[in-house]
């Protein structure tokens, strides 16, 4: 049980520093690399539908990691 939660748990940990990287940000970073091939794909319009999908998946994991992380504590501690 223990190392099914910690592998869900890293699961979820590369899961949301995956999504925070592709995040527009104000500078042209890592962003701006990867998902600059998908906005000229897709066009102006669906970035805003690529951005939001990315925000609901980052609270997603973040959800999850947190969750995880007092069940972790909780349940082993």
């Amino acid at each position: 049980m223990h190392t099914a939660l910690m592998i869900i748990l890293l699961l979820a940990s590369i899961i949301l520093i995956v999504s925070i990287l592709l995040q527009h940000g104000n500078s042209d970073g890592l962003s701006g690399s990867i998902a600059g091939g998908a906005e000229q794909l897709f066009g102006k319009r669906k970035s805003r539908g690529y951005d939001a999908i990315l925000s609901k998946i980052t609270t997603i994991a973040a959800v999850v990691y947190i969750i995880l992380s007092l069940a972790i504590v909780a349940i082993f501690n």
